[in-house]
């Protein structure tokens, strides 16, 4: 059987969607590891564990369908930094993009006169995520790490450098590293020099379309792949606004997952100033401009093992918040959770920022934290959507994807809270799916691009908007109200 298969190397887990030719989803693969914080404000993993998942995936789904892919696209998590030898092999963990370690040298460019021309080079806000602030940290407090270092490189790259033996970096995750001149397509010189490595440390870009040929594989244990077409692809969130076929004016793709993001597809870069909306490359005529929030499923995983004190989460235990949740009426009673638990990104792009519950009473119990929580997460969502939209025009649609579609409850909520249509148009990894599309068009472009499945909708209900929208009005206040005592209250060892 001939199908196409997309892999997203994700935060939490690796993802393979494999699509026939027709592209209906054939089977689904996933494999997890564990994200380490050996210190506070740290986010390591393991390449090595990100690779045999990668591995696992592969074997995985030949064995299921009987055969190897035509087609492999790969998708993965952006803003990684891993230093690697001339063999490719690492030499500490790799640093995620939850990683905080580099927050005060990402505040200090980001308010001086250098960091918005940095930030219009480049597209990538200045912030700890970006692995330019990463460099600059590791520079200044590992420099033995960094005189043994080869290359400084992305897991995607580490993976397509131990199937094939070169360094070569996508477009789309290049565009993502505050290093890559967005325009002119090239590493750009004044980040490279701030960020204290040269041209020759990083590894060459490619077009998203790049290809090998499975012959040229390098292992022995994927014999089976040598006719398979292995396509580089794009940054997550980059594939996600393909598979979730979000390219048309006026519709935005929304994703949550552990974080979330809103983004749309534009012809040219779109800037918003100090709210610093992301301009990231899907290919060489398509730019995915949106902004991140730290905390999406992270916040709701947050209430369910520090506050009701459950321990293995399973599906039933999230069912019970979305349950809980439906029996308050919408605004929580009055009760505004600010979700900002491990900092925040976009808009206000403050890693010192702390959660809080506000309004907080007596007649507040377990199914109003629950809504609260949930709304709190639409709430940031909507801020970021509220910075998109007054830069780009206005949007009428999302299309959404990530964990959070599981939950109908959820999705209304977002309907409500947003004003906006929200349309799920499949259910599967969209960035997996997104990875797919693009290894059809540059390997199988005789079968057409995909068009949208048959959708489903929901629309928001107007009295709940009309009450979101005084009780968005209030949230918006009050992180300028609570912002310094945030600041004040962070741990010193943070």
């Amino acid at each position: 059987m001939d199908y196409i298969l997309g892999i997203d190397i994700g935060t939490g887990s690796t993802k393979a969607v494999a699509l026939n030719l027709s592209y209906e989803t054939l089977e689904v693969c996933q494999e997890y590891y564990p994200t380490s914080a050996p210190r506070p404000g740290y986010s390591e993993q393991d390449p090595g564990l990100i690779w045999d998942a990668f591995i696992s995936c592969l074997q995985g789904m030949e064995k299921q369908l009987g055969s190897a892919p035509v087609a492999i696209g790969l998708s993965s998590a952006m803003h990684s930094l891993i230093a690697v030898d001339k063999s490719g092999t690492h030499l500490a963990p790799m640093i995620t993009w939850a990683d905080q370690r580099s927050a005060a040298i990402a505040a200090a460019i980001k308010d001086s006169p250098a960091g918005m021309e940095l930030y219009r080079n480049t597209g990538t806000p200045i912030h700890a995520m970006s692995p330019l602030c990463k460099l600059i940290w590791m520079t200044e407090h590992n420099p033995e790490l960094v005189a043994q270092t080869h290359k400084f490189i992305s897991i995607k790259e580490y993976i397509w450098h131990r199937l094939f033996g070169e360094f070569k970096i996508d477009h789309s995750i290049a565009s993502c590293t505050g290093l890559f001149d967005i325009v002119a397509l090239k590493w750009h010189m004044p980040a490279l020099e701030r960020a204290g490595v040269r041209k020759e440390q990083l590894s060459e870009p490619v077009e998203t379309d790049y290809s090998k040929k499975g012959d040229k594989l390098k292992l022995a244990g994927l014999s089976g792949f040598k006719k398979t077409v292995f396509v580089v692809g794009a940054s997550d969130g980059c594939a996600a606004n393909l598979g979730s076929h979000a390219n048309q004016p006026g519709t935005a793709a929304l994703t949550v997952g552990t974080s979330g993001a809103i983004r749309i597809c534009s012809a040219k870069p779109i800037y918003s100033g100090k709210a610093m909306t992301f301009n990231y490359l899907l290919d060489k005529q398509t730019y995915i401009c949106g902004g991140p929030v730290n905390n999406g499923g992270l916040a709701l995983q947050w209430l369910l093992k520090n506050v009701l004190g459950k321990t293995e989460l399973n599906d039933e235990d999230y069912q019970s918040v979305f349950d809980s949740a439906a029996t308050v009426t919408a605004g929580s009673k009055g009760l505004i959770f600010l979700p900002y638990l491990s900092g925040e990104r976009a808009p206000i792009w403050d890693p010192s920022s702390s959660g809080a519950f506000i309004g907080l009473r007596l007649d507040h119990g377990h199914d109003e934290l629950c809504r609260a929580v949930l709304e709190g997460i639409c709430y940031a969502l909507n801020d970021v959507l509220l910075v998109v939209e007054r830069a780009s025009g206005p949007i009428s649609q999302l299309h959404v994807s990530g964990g959070f579609v599981h939950s109908r409850m959820w999705m209304q909520l977002l309907a409500d809270i947003t004003g906006k249509k929200v349309v799920l148009l499949q259910t599967e990894d969209a960035s997996a799916v997104g990875a797919a599309y693009l290894a059809a068009a540059n390997v199988l472009p005789e079968i057409g691009r995909p068009v949208s499945s048959a959708e489903d909708h929901l629309a928001p209900n107007p009295i709940h908007h009309q009450e979101y929208l005084r009780m968005f009005g209030i949230y918006q206040q009050l992180y300028g109200s609570l912002h310094e005592v945030m600041h004040q209250l962070q741990p010193k060892n943070s």
